[in-house]
């Protein structure tokens, strides 16, 4: 599976700069006036993994295939937009399609980059774009529930929609929903304020250790927990260095890594997702799943044939494999394990699915 980030905000906060930086392209018009980006710009960006080097150097692979992550730079929000202003509902639609949202917040100051704002204000311009993603919310739920007259609708679906319209009506907590349904129900729901979020500031240069005013000011709001700060600015300038010149740069402003390895350690950490490997003389290979995902449902990643025949996962952990030199002498040690049906996946799991066609 690859799981999709949409990346949020304000006109002119430096989401497609961000998205650019991201994936390394230039597939989104960055300028300086409001609603540049129109159509989503959709980047596949394959997840670093240090890990699959070094499985393919002891399997002697051919070929090394990393799991994926896909940014999608959706046009910019602003108050109103739930009633159309800007450009409207089109593009919360289009969040509707993500797995989490990146919320990028300008938290810099410039002349030289027109702000929709009076003024920079980061804690402003997070609660205006959680406000119309309420209120989009809001008229969803209420429409979803007249239309069907709650006939049509699951039980728990409609659990979910009428709890979710007590939180928005009176100003509860509605992120505590995801520990009372199963992720895949609140995904069937389709409702913007229960994806899964990650606050990202979007700095100057001089910012990036420490933050600033606007960071300190953003994370005694909203919390660090799910917080970011990145120069998209930056990022944009390490993607067209050479690989030794990127080290040397970094090491330079004092960047321990980049922006991608941190959103996507992030987005694992918040869609609680792992990642598992095939290994062999053709390829090695990295797999994300959800946690707690069960060995048939693992195997249903390479191909559902592998799921419905499922029998046994030989099983090595990344690291028995690294430290035992491979398949061979893992089994030879007794570090390989036969798995079953009911065997939960581990991050960093070595695995040959047994299977009958």
């Amino acid at each position: 599976m690859s799981f999709k980030c949409g990346i949020v905000g304000m006109p002119n906060v430096g989401k497609s700069t961000l998205f650019n930086a991201l994936t390394n392209s230039s597939k989104a018009q960055a300028a300086n006036f409001p609603f540049c980006t129109i159509e989503p710009n959709v980047g596949v960006v394959p997840v670093p993994d240090i890990r699959l080097k070094n499985l393919a150097k002891i399997s002697n692979s051919k070929k090394i295939i990393n799991t994926t992550i896909s940014f999608v730079d959706i046009a910019g929000l602003v108050k109103g937009a739930s009633k159309g202003e800007g450009l409207g509902n089109k593009f919360l639609s289009h969040i509707r399609e993500v797995d989490a949202i990146i919320h990028l917040i300008r938290c810099f100051d410039s002349s030289d980059i027109q702000n929709v704002n009076p003024n920079v204000n980061p804690v402003r311009d997070l609660e205006i774009i959680e406000t119309e993603m309420m209120l989009a919310d809001l008229e969803s739920i209420q429409k979803r529930l007249e239309k069907n007259n709650k006939k049509n609708l699951e039980s728990v679906q409609l659990k979910i929609l009428e709890t979710s319209l007590d939180c928005l009506n009176n100003d509860k907590d509605i992120s505590s929903l995801r520990s009372q349904f199963e992720k895949k129900q609140i995904n069937q729901s389709g409702l913007l304020s229960l994806k899964p979020k990650i606050f990202v500031c979007n700095v100057d240069e001089k910012s990036i250790q420490n933050g600033n005013d606007y960071t300190k000011k953003f994370i005694s709001k909203f919390g660090s927990d799910n917080t970011l700060i990145i120069s998209a600015d930056i990022e944009n300038q390490i993607n067209n260095l050479e690989v030794h010149e990127k080290k040397n740069y970094m090491e330079m402003i004092g960047l321990k890594e980049t922006g991608l390895n941190m959103l996507i350690k992030k987005g694992y950490q918040i869609l609680e997702l792992d990642t598992y490997f095939t290994s062999g003389p053709e390829e090695t290979r990295a797999w994300t799943i959800e946690k707690n995902c069960k060995a048939p449902q693992a195997a249903g990643e390479i191909h559902t044939d592998f799921e419905k025949g499922f029998i046994r996962a030989e099983t090595i952990s990344y690291d028995d494999f690294i430290s035992n030199d491979g398949w061979l002498n893992a089994k030879s040690n007794g570090k390989m394990r036969l798995e079953g049906k009911d065997y939960i996946v581990k991050d960093g799991d070595v695995l040959n699915f047994r299977f009958n066609t």
